[in-house]
């Protein structure tokens, strides 16, 4: 199976996950065919991205940059007529999925890949549906925006062949996507499973009474969030170990660490923590809105990925 250029992307959904990939797509260049059948679709995609498209301006757009490459149709067979690769952003519902990849499989040709943006299924599971070609299926998980946060998680399912991980992984690195391979499938992928990690322990701390949401959200973001935004936890434990470096970190913090894990929550949302994070959110928000805070953390993201783009 010959991979063939990637020019033209089919957009299966277009909910915010899939708007922000489209977007991502039209800033690089490619052509979008884009394809959801909710009420409304097309004019919520079109709005999406005129409102993203000045910031991917201001981080400087491809070459052959153009929202009018887009197009728009409720006829999915349409949508994927012709095209190079399909990024499907569907419901998170085996059911729907294995449909879906039945559908895709069946009027695809064989070198056409077929990427889900699942933030939790597996591809194994979702693959099944393919009764023709299950090698072409994978993983491209995304972080959100995905037209902003550089990240895209890889996992291939038991039938996902080498040449579409090495072709997809490709893809989305000539996009300026930073692409992590999970070698083994697990539940959530590997980037949510370490934001549940962590925020997990904030209902915890918050449940038991210990720190407020406003002062949790403080000490992540005006703490180790910002080393966070810059290297990750092993290498910065690696500075954190002075000349001696890692190995002298374990020597030192093997011990307390263990037992700081010993003693980490694992809380049960009951509908009172719930309400007591809910509050505490709105409280922090103070009045701002969800386009609010949604630009300030916007404008704050790009500043920060232009300083790490030219390090």
């Amino acid at each position: 199976m010959m991979s063939k250029p990637i020019r033209k992307i089919a957009v299966i959904g277009t909910g915010a996950i899939g708007a922000s990939w489209a977007t991502l797509f039209l800033s690089r260049g490619l052509e979008v065919v884009a394809t959801d059948i909710a009420p409304g679709a097309e004019s919520r995609l079109r709005q999406f991205i005129d409102q993203a498209w000045p910031a991917l301006e201001s981080m400087g757009l491809g070459a052959d940059a153009d929202k009018g490459k887009l197009s728009f149709t409720q006829d999915m067979h349409k949508a994927i007529e012709g095209s190079d690769l399909v990024q499907e952003n569907g419901p998170e519902r085996i059911d729907f999925k294995l449909s879906l990849y039945e559908t895709l499989d069946a009027n695809l040709p064989p070198e056409v890949p077929i990427v889900s943006s699942s933030s939790g299924l597996m591809m194994s599971d979702i693959q099944v549906g393919c009764k023709r070609y299950p090698e072409r299926c994978v993983i491209g998980h995304p972080f959100n925006p995905p037209h902003l946060i550089p990240l895209v998680e890889i996992v291939g399912g038991k039938h996902t062949s080498e040449q579409t991980i090495q072709q997809v992984t490709e893809f989305y690195r000539a996009l300026g996507k930073r692409t992590v391979r999970l070698h083994k499938e697990v539940p959530g992928h590997v980037a949510n499973r370490l934001a549940s990690a962590l925020f997990r322990e904030i209902v915890y701390l918050v449940s038991e009474g210990v720190i407020s949401v406003e002062d949790a959200d403080t000490a992540v973001c005006w703490g180790p969030g910002l080393r966070w935004g810059v290297m990750g936890p092993s290498l910065l434990y690696h500075l954190g170990g002075g000349d001696g470096g890692i190995e002298h970190f374990f020597d030192q913090f093997t011990g307390p660490m263990q037992a700081w894990w010993k003693v980490l929550g694992n809380p049960v949302i009951t509908p009172e923590i719930r309400q007591k994070m809910i509050d505490g959110v709105k409280a922090e928000a103070d009045g701002r809105s969800l386009t609010q805070l949604a630009t300030q953390r916007d404008t704050a993201l790009i500043a920060l990925l232009k300083a790490r783009f030219h390090e």
